[in-house]
């Protein structure tokens, strides 16, 4: 395994965190807190990386909100500049762990994100069931409460493995220790933020001992995983049924993490396998109920925001193609028609 012993230079270099800041700011330029940290760019730059380069930098505070996606979700944001330094270690850290990863492992990863989670749950049900033609299952997991669960001492162990730049190690401590959403004991933190751009490669890198232990350890050959939901496909339920205990055993003695009682199902394909917003049904893909609701929630506030002034006809414009967009990965042409005529109806009323 390659480790790493200098990285810390490469992270905090002026040419870095200027890279970071024009990351960072494309989609957010409209943003206050974004626009005060520009109005004083030079100066915020430079002192940031002065208290990297001396050591004085701590992680400032988060600001708490929810959302509903469609679940309650409990987002932390960090400051403008946190965020900034968050998105310089990304860009470095990243490359280095992402060679690590499985193909099959699809969140937060340049060419993959839960359509191509869908499309390779597709091709793994039609593989083992021989074109539908043989009858096959399908082991549903979710992890629970995956990202308040993380353990910060496991975590910085496994990021360890490969980096052994001391500096380094010091600034993933302020990052991971710099939010604690539990107490395992006094002494041992758990947690970390969804709202953090490092949380997502924390969870990859966190989840990718779980991947190598599937295909190394268990040998298991139709698997796909998106953050905390997996997928195993087998035409043998027996074998996907004993596969429970070894997989939970190692999520809780490996990761200190476990399955969602509630959310482990072995299906028989031919009935519809639900993954990532889709269910997926012999030859077709259909969209979640939960999801249509969603989408059709989402729009009519969006609607009600362009009535009101909030946002103009080009932000709207942009949701409803977005949306269509997402319908589109399924076999949705009358669900299509229905949401723009509704739609139209809404803006019209």
């Amino acid at each position: 395994m390659k480790i790493y012993k200098d990285l810390f230079n490469r992270i905090i270099s002026l040419e870095n965190l200027v890279l970071a800041w024009e990351e960072f700011r494309s989609d957010k330029g409209k943003k206050l807190d974004v626009q005060e940290f520009e109005f004083s760019l030079e100066k915020n730059i430079f002192s940031l990386h002065r208290d990297l380069v001396t050591k004085k930098y701590t992680h400032g505070p988060y600001t708490g909100f929810y959302i509903r996606d469609p679940k309650v979700r409990h987002i932390h944001k960090a400051t403008v500049r946190d965020r900034v330094l968050h998105h310089a270690v990304f860009r470095i850290l990243n490359p280095i762990f992402e060679e690590t990863f499985i193909p099959n492992s699809f969140s937060c990863r340049i060419g993959k994100g839960s359509h191509k989670g869908v499309l390779a749950a597709e091709v793994m049900l039609r593989k083992e069931s021989r074109n539908y033609t043989v009858p096959c299952y399908a082991l549903k997991c979710d992890v629970r409460k995956f990202f308040d669960s993380i353990d910060h001492g496991i975590l910085l162990d496994i990021l360890k493995k490969r980096i052994v730049d001391p500096d380094t190690v010091w600034l993933l401590q302020q990052i991971v220790w710099s939010f604690t959403g539990g107490w395992k004991t006094l002494f041992e933190h758990l947690g970390v933020p969804i709202g953090n751009l490092t949380s997502q490669l924390f969870a990859n890198v966190y989840m990718n001992e779980f991947d190598q232990f599937v295909k190394q350890k268990l040998k298991i050959k139709h698997y796909a995983r998106y953050t905390d939901d997996f997928l195993v496909v087998s035409t043998n339920k027996k074998y996907l049924e004993d596969l429970i205990d070894p997989i939970q055993k190692f999520l809780s003695e490996r990761l200190k993490l476990s399955l969602h009682p509630k959310k482990v199902s072995i299906r028989i394909c031919g009935k519809g396998v639900d993954f990532l917003g889709y269910v997926i049904l012999p030859h077709y893909r259909l969209l979640r109920s939960k999801t249509k609701h969603r989408i059709f929630r989402k729009l009519k506030y969006r609607v009600a925001q362009y009535r009101e002034g909030v946002i103009d006809e080009h932000s709207l414009s942009q949701s409803l193609q977005s949306y269509l967009g997402a319908l589109s990965h399924a076999d949705t042409f009358q669900l299509s028609e229905d949401l723009k005529n509704q739609y139209w109806y809404w803006i019209h009323e």
